[in-house]
């Protein structure tokens, strides 16, 4: 308006010079007028169509196109279902350039290139993709990619977008042939304060904390644990968890397979299942109950209800004021209790087998995984024979003393000289795993069965695994008298297991079986030092939470 104004009164000033002299020949000043003013008003002309060519551009640049196609989104409560297709990372590769997908990840990194421009790094569980959202003048607009510059690492976003093949492949990701050229963005999710620790570091080999070169801190244990939800997002921890999760289904499919019936037993319980002062006692009502140490007592008396192959998978408690790389206070505990026919050495037939089963079935079905693992966590490959070796007690301690270490016939295994025989074993029989069988019987619980032909020993067996006890079991007395006997010789009283013995009293078919802790099965095999980085939540004496 301040313009054409200005036009104006340029305009009514020439008039006024040409009426002034209207009919006459102007002057040498009024043309120099004249012309100054024709000047004036062109340089006005141009300013305001500068000006409002400026103001154009302007408004131009404060609408945002895009303004529909990003955002934070309000939190889910599953308002509607608009049943839309959302893809999974590992779906997604260079044959279907292309193709329009939504996914639904965390943002990894991200990564601005100027004003224009943003490179992410998405991933769902240990699957990583790139994705880039990229200005244009119709589509992307400026403040879109300002928008997504500016997500938190860890914020769940929701995103649409073209697969594409790129230019070279993307080495840091898992999907290495295809990215994603981000069309819509939404924070589904957006990740709040500090991070409590960089993930990339967590994720670090350990070999790269020793170079005397290294710029980026180690994430210790400790900080890992009081942090384990964030923890868990390490693609090493993906994998660690998963190997787990691999074992007990290996485990049920095996033992499936062999007849056996899956159970669940009490671990609130009336007396101590293994006796001893290593168990829990809590304030049951108006009486003391007690953590199941083992389902052993509920898994025999199964039996004994003619459900003759039974196994578990479920928590046991052990109250070990223990500080070891081995010990925790809970861990899953994998039973199995079965009849049979003529020996117990039928029973490490099937435990034999079983641990066959589920190393083969590692190696098979579970090799990406352990990759991932070595590559943080360097280890030798864990060495097992198709038909496990089996030695006798009296041989390992004979073994023992022919290299310097001095123990009775019928002392129990410290932690050291079970990491000596597993040494031995390693250099003489070229196994990280072996069964050691007619343990001492004074070492093992009341309801282990006697050696009827060798004094002072028993029907019982421990499974190592580099060097380590991984399971015991045995063959269990089944006869009521018997195991008020022995029940008796190890101060425990009769009646405070009553229940038990009263199973044996209506005939019971000879059995035995084994508990195997799940976590040591995990941390020997991958040999990662401490029992704690292969359970989720560990407990242990100074460990309640989270």
């Amino acid at each position: 308006m301040a313009e054409n104004a200005a036009i104006a009164e340029i305009t009514k000033k020439v008039e006024e010079v040409i009426l002034e002299y209207h009919g006459q020949p102007l002057s040498k000043n009024a043309l120099k007028k004249l012309e100054k003013e024709k000047l004036k008003k062109e340089r006005a002309e141009k300013d305001a169509l500068a000006r409002a060519a400026q103001a154009a551009a302007k408004a131009s640049a404060t609408v945002d196109y895009s303004k529909d196609f990003y955002g934070k989104q309000a939190i889910n409560q599953s308002a509607d279902r608009p049943g839309r297709k959302h893809e999974r990372l590992t779906d997604i590769s260079a044959s279907r350039a292309g193709e329009k997908v939504w996914i639904r990840a965390r943002v990894q990194t991200s990564r601005p290139t100027g004003n224009k421009m943003c490179f992410f790094q998405f991933r769902q569980s240990s699957a990583t993709i790139q994705g880039l959202v990229v200005f244009d003048e119709t589509a992307i607009s400026k403040q879109m990619v300002k928008f997504a510059q500016n997500i938190p690492s860890e914020s769940i976003v929701l995103v649409e977008g073209i697969i594409a093949k790129p230019l070279e492949p993307v080495k840091s990701c898992t999907v290495q042939d295809a990215e994603i050229t981000i069309s819509q963005l939404f924070v589904t999710s957006e990740a709040q304060g500090r991070l409590p620790f960089n993930l990339e570091d967590a994720s670090r080999p350990e070999a790269e904390f020793e170079r005397e070169d290294a710029q980026f801190s180690k994430v210790s244990l400790h900080t890992r644990l009081e942090n384990r939800v964030f923890d868990f997002r390490t693609i090493t921890n993906q994998a660690i968890f998963r190997v787990q999760a691999g074992v007990c289904k290996l485990f049920r499919d095996f033992l499936d397979s062999k007849g056996f019936m899956e159970i669940h037993t009490p671990k609130i319980i009336g007396a101590a299942s293994e006796g001893g002062a290593n168990v829990f006692k809590v304030k049951y009502f108006d009486t003391d109950a007690y953590l199941a140490q083992s389902p052993q007592f509920y898994k025999q008396m199964v039996v004994c209800g003619d459900f003759e192959r039974v196994y578990e998978v479920g928590s046991v408690f052990r109250a070990e004021n223990s500080f070891t790389h081995r010990h925790m206070t809970e861990f899953m505990g994998l039973d199995l209790e079965m009849a049979f026919e003529e020996h117990y050495h039928e029973i490490l037939d099937v435990f034999d087998e079983l641990f066959v089963y589920i190393f083969k079935g590692l190696e098979e079905k579970y090799a990406a995984e352990l990759e991932i693992v070595h590559r943080q966590y360097p280890f030798e490959k864990f060495q097992y024979l198709p038909k496990t070796l089996r030695l006798e007690y009296k041989d390992a301690v004979a073994l023992l003393r022919e290299n310097g270490v001095e123990m009775g016939d019928f002392d129990d295994l410290s932690t050291e000289t079970e990491r000596k025989l597993g040494q031995l074993v390693k250099e003489k029989y070229h196994t990280d795993f072996f069964m050691l069988d007619k343990f001492p019987l004074a070492v093992r619980p009341f309801y282990t069965m006697p050696d009827p032909k060798n004094p002072g020993y028993s029907n019982s067996y421990d499974f190592f695994m580099r060097g380590e006890e991984i399971l015991s079991g045995a063959q269990r007395i089944h006869d009521a008298e018997l195991l008020i006997k022995r029940a008796k010789e190890h101060d425990v009283d009769p009646e405070s297991v009553k229940h038990y013995v009263d199973a044996f009293r209506m005939g019971a078919p000879p059995h035995g079986g084994g508990g195997i802790g799940l976590e040591r099965v995990i941390f020997f095999y991958l040999n990662l030092g401490n029992i704690r980085r292969v359970s989720m939540f560990p407990r242990d004496p100074k460990r309640l939470f989270p």
